[in-house]
């Protein structure tokens, strides 16, 4: 291709004019550029890709799929993929998420569960309308997601469409109780109509990650005071934490749940919101003024719904947490040699999420030295892309040895020039 692109690229300063690779196949743990590079996708494509790119049972599905019926209305309609898909998950998800909403990506499933947390209040007749988030939490994009997630750089400049949330501090270890503390203030006064949470690692917010213990306790306040409990699994789902999801290891069940991501192995856009029975059934009525208000076009399109449903194959028949549980054994062994001769801390690990943080004077998302070691990276044919001065992998499954021995190799290389 020649000449100069139109694209307008997300998260990204067009200004800086730093090369931007075109992909032309992956498999694997590895894309392959249009200029003959081997480039290790040690992020999973943004947290996407859990077993590998173009799996080939997955592949296989959505060729299938695509050849029968590929797209159909859904408010009134329904089809095999998207059926199968829902009682799947209700077989694989705790047992009280009894009914699935499907929409299209993360952050459109944080808006439905915003949207179903206050239909079921108003539909009750009570008026609890405050939404309780954690600091540094990042739900999506969307308006709804936005106001529910960490204010600053991110959302700055539309901060006048955002509603009004209460924050909780993030648990930092030796401060959980003032977390808990400032949570049970919140659900106490009555209006708190949910809380929605990060379970065990907060992504964009830094790959902060905080106890099992923590969460369950966060989980008991809100039951106490009858505030829904909202876990949005959609990076920390399907196996990133080292449990098919987060809140299995604080024993949570939550009272919405939002998955993506990892829900169709990462190969198309799909997402659903879980919610139980009693939200469901407060908007159930023969008065359509109380039908759930949401949808969207492609509404479990039945190709990405057959990708998922080949994803679930996978995790029925194959020991995909084996898996999970031997590559992050390695990643752990990886940054503690690497933390063990550069300049940096705050090492910490959830499954086969592992990070630490560059020691500088200005960290945070802008801080300078992450356009530095992005650049370092790609110079490389690493695809790893920092949170300002943290670096973290969170990499497919199927990430072999030999190419982690690479990406520990290179984040040492860059490391050092960087500080040379």
């Amino acid at each position: 291709m020649s000449g100069k692109s139109p694209i307008w690229h997300p998260f990204t300063q067009h200004g800086l004019k730093q090369p931007i690779p075109l992909v032309e196949r992956a498999r694997g743990a590895v894309l392959e550029t249009a200029d003959g590079r081997r480039v290790v996708d040690a992020i999973s494509s943004w947290w996407v890709i859990t077993h590998g790119h173009n799996h080939p049972r997955i592949v296989a599905a959505i060729q299938e799929q695509a050849a029968k019926l590929d797209q159909v209305i859904f408010a009134g309609w329904t089809h095999e993929p998207a059926e199968t898909l829902a009682r799947s998950l209700r077989q694989m998800m705790p047992e009280p998420l009894e009914y699935v909403f499907f929409s299209d990506s993360g952050s459109t499933a944080v808006e439905v569960a915003l949207k179903m947390a206050l239909g079921y209040w108003l539909n009750r007749g009570d008026h609890k309308h405050r939404i309780v988030v954690m600091e540094h939490s990042y739900h999506g994009d969307t308006i709804g997601a936005m106001s529910v997630g960490e204010r600053g750089v991110y959302n700055s400049a539309y901060q006048p469409l955002l509603f009004d949330v209460e924050t909780v501090p993030f648990p930092s270890v030796g401060a959980e109780q003032t977390t808990l503390d400032a949570l049970e203030t919140a659900c106490k006064r009555g209006d708190t109509a949910a809380f929605i949470v990060e379970p065990l690692v907060l992504g964009a917010g830094g790959m902060l990650i905080y106890s099992p213990e923590v969460l369950r306790q966060m989980r008991e306040i809100c039951a106490a005071h009858d505030v829904l409990f909202i876990a949005d699994e959609v990076m920390t789902g399907w196996g990133r934490t080292g449990t098919l999801l987060a809140c299995e290891q604080a024993n949570v069940v939550p009272d919405i749940l939002c998955l993506a991501k990892g829900l169709t192995g990462g190969s198309m856009p799909l997402a659903v919101t879980m919610a139980t029975a009693p939200i469901y059934d407060a908007h159930y009525s023969t008065d359509r003024s109380r039908m759930f208000f949401h949808s969207s076009s492609f509404t479990a399109n039945p190709i990405a719904c057959a990708a998922a449903n080949a994803n679930i194959a996978i995790w029925r028949e194959e020991p995909v947490l084996e898996g999970v549980a031997r590559l992050a054994e390695r990643e752990a062994a990886a940054f503690a040699r690497l933390a063990a001769v550069h300049d940096v801390g705050n090492l910490r690990q959830c499954g086969s999420i592992v990070a630490f943080d560059v020691t500088v004077q200005d960290s945070g998302y802008l801080a300078d030295i992450g356009p530095r070691l992005l650049a370092d990276f790609l110079s490389q044919d690493m695809l790893i892309r920092p949170l300002g001065n943290t670096i973290y992998l969170m990499p497919p499954y199927s990430l072999t040895a030999e190419d982690l021995g690479r990406v520990e190799a290179a984040i040492g290389n860059a490391l050092d020039r960087i500080k040379a």
